[in-house]
């Protein structure tokens, strides 16, 4: 009786073993297998296991009674009936002939229904999926032990994943940390803004540019970088540092330019990093006869220390800006002199008073004098007075030449008052033009006219202008006068001063 209840257990524990092979084989897709349209029903043998306490009584080595026996062999006729009543169906190919299947029995089964599994060669038959009650009673007759060694295995494998997905975050943790502390001891190339007109490094010398500050190792740094015209140049660990320009580059033709004094505070985090936006820096090209020894000494000091290409070179630049300094200077003191020359011929001198040809005169009249009286010309034709300065006692009268208007008078405070009197041109030169003159003073050729008409009123009007718009057809002689007086009283009356 035990022996055949021996038996029936292990053919049911193989039964299931054969079950849950079967179920590990609900991944086959359906489409991937045909189905013969007959079927051959196939029971499932009962999932039979030991209850708890029989296997407890087993596992401590105690040998079960002949009821206990008995009461086994019904108990698994019974679940053998209730598998029977709940068996799954597997369905067979029939692509290949009954010769090529394989046949299978389960040994050891006894007198147990023998579970007869017939495969078709190179193919699988479809699993069935077992029913909620067959699971249910699966469950329930699962032991203790076996439920815990379940679980046991999940969490086992959870602590596994969890332990595999924590370590490759660490890991990138750690990586991501080399990065930085490497990136941290890594000298970083970065750009500034420059703007220099007309500089290039190529061929004169580099911008120094005076480092102050902290890397990030924290140690303090004081240098001197270079750039070029880009702001380009500047390699220095990440950190937080000031920028400032310590001298002028000197251009290949001896360019010096005038050094900002403006500071920038920057930060550094990556390489190729753009500081523009933070340090930007404008270096302005003043007059070249303003720059001083000490800044063509400082630019040089630099130059050959390390923007430019050595020692040489830098001699050549300095001696570039020392020329083109020094001929900027000559060239101010020669027009300086010159300037003195002209203002010396402008100026004019009677018994009584003196004065300064306007500069915008100068060179396109000439002056004779005879005592206080002093006549200004056309150059080149005395015949064509433009002003002449007589000196009044105060109290005396004063009456100008016959076709000559008062343009002006400056009292000279001594007693005296210089009166300024002439043609009005812009009235006179349109009506001779014009032949309204009975007894014009010239004929005023177009050149003339146009000269003489510029003269006295600080305009250059074009010869038809002068001839049918300066004074129109009425050819007002009021407005003509006004026009000149105007411009007489800016140019030429204020500098009419008393004699010394």
């Amino acid at each position: 009786m035990k022996d055949e209840t021996t038996g029936q257990e292990d053919a049911a524990q193989d039964a299931e073993a054969c079950a849950e092979a079967l179920e590990s084989l609900d991944q086959i897709a359906l489409a991937e297998i045909a189905f013969d349209d007959s079927s051959i029903d196939v029971q499932d043998e009962p999932e039979i296991e030991a209850q708890p306490d029989d296997q407890d009584a087993k596992d401590d080595g105690a040998a079960p009674t002949e009821d206990e026996a008995g009461h086994e062999e019904s108990e698994c006729e019974a679940d053998d009936q209730t598998e029977s009543d709940t068996s799954e169906e597997t369905i067979l190919l029939d692509s290949l002939p009954t010769e090529d299947s394989l046949t299978r029995e389960l040994p050891g089964l006894g007198s147990a229904p023998v579970v007869d599994e017939t495969i078709a060669m190179g193919d699988i038959p479809l699993p069935s999926v077992p029913s909620a009650r067959e699971a249910e009673v699966r469950h329930r007759k699962m032991s203790p032990k076996r439920r815990n060694l379940m679980v046991a295995g999940v969490v086992a494998v959870a602590l596994v994943a969890g332990g595999a997905g924590y370590a490759a975050w660490n890991g990138y943790r750690q990586e991501q940390a080399a990065i930085t502390a490497a990136n941290a001891h890594t000298m970083m190339s970065v750009q500034i803004g420059i703007h220099a007109a007309g500089l290039d490094c190529s061929a004169g010398s580099k911008i120094p540019v005076q480092v102050s500050g902290q890397d990030s190792d924290g140690s303090s740094v004081s240098e001197t970088l270079y750039v070029d015209e880009h702001g380009r140049g500047i390699k220095l660990l990440p950190g937080d540092y000031t920028l400032s320009i310590a001298a002028s580059p000197i251009t290949s033709d001896g360019t010096v330019y005038t050094v900002p004094t403006t500071k920038a505070q920057v930060t550094i985090k990556s390489d190729g990093q753009d500081l523009s936006a933070q340090a930007t820096f404008k270096l302005k090209v003043p007059s070249a006869d303003t720059v001083t020894d000490d800044q063509i000494d400082a630019a040089a000091k630099y130059a050959e220390e390390g923007g430019a290409s050595s020692a040489a070179a830098a001699k050549i630049l300095q001696q570039a800006a020392i020329t083109r300094r020094d001929a900027a200077a000559n060239a101010v003191s020669a027009s300086e002199a010159q300037s003195a020359r002209d203002a010396d011929a402008r100026h004019k001198a009677t018994d009584l008073y003196q004065l300064d040809i306007p500069v915008e005169w100068y060179g396109k009249v000439e002056t004779w004098q005879n005592g206080s009286t002093l006549c200004i010309y056309l150059a080149g034709d005395t015949n064509t007075p433009i002003v002449t300065l007589v000196a009044v006692r105060e109290g005396e009268s004063f009456t100008p030449d016959e076709g000559d208007t008062v343009l002006g008078a400056a009292n000279l405070g001594n007693g005296y008052t210089v009166y300024a009197s002439g043609p009005v041109y812009p009235y006179v030169v349109p009506q001779t033009i014009n032949g309204r003159t009975q007894n014009p003073v010239s004929t005023y050729p177009m050149d003339t006219a146009i000269e003489l008409v510029e003269l006295t009123t600080g305009n250059r009007y074009t010869y038809s202008q002068i001839k049918n718009v300066l004074v129109g057809k009425e050819g007002k002689a009021d407005a003509a006068t006004k026009l000149e007086t105007d411009y007489l009283a800016q140019i030429l009356m204020p500098s009419i001063k008393a004699q010394d």
